[in-house]
């Protein structure tokens, strides 16, 4: 039984340090930081940042600077809100630059 119960306890002290590992890899990826990132953004109301929009030409339309919630959309649309204020670009060309 003694033995039974030493093996018992390798096999689960593998299986922690195992997980223990793969949590460090999972959450040292980039792609894992941007996903914390975006959560982060979600659920404080956005980030500092500064959003720079931009005609197709390349002349500077409107400078935001602030906390900022940016929504992902397909096509040429961008949102965004701003002290309460909801922006909304189509066909034009924006930088998001956090701070």
């Amino acid at each position: 039984m003694e033995k039974a119960k030493k093996i018992g306890l390798t096999i689960l002290a593998v299986i922690v340090v195992l997980i223990i590992i793969g949590t460090a890899i999972f959450f040292v990826r980039s792609s894992t930081q941007r996903k914390l990132k975006d959560i982060q953004s979600e659920y404080s109301g956005g980030l500092d940042r500064t959003v720079n929009v931009y005609s197709f030409d390349g002349k500077k339309i409107a400078t935001y600077k602030g906390i900022i919630d940016v929504a992902e959309h397909d096509g040429n649309v961008v949102k965004f809100e701003l002290k309460g204020k909801r922006y909304i670009y189509y066909n034009a060309l924006v930088e998001v630059v956090e701070n």
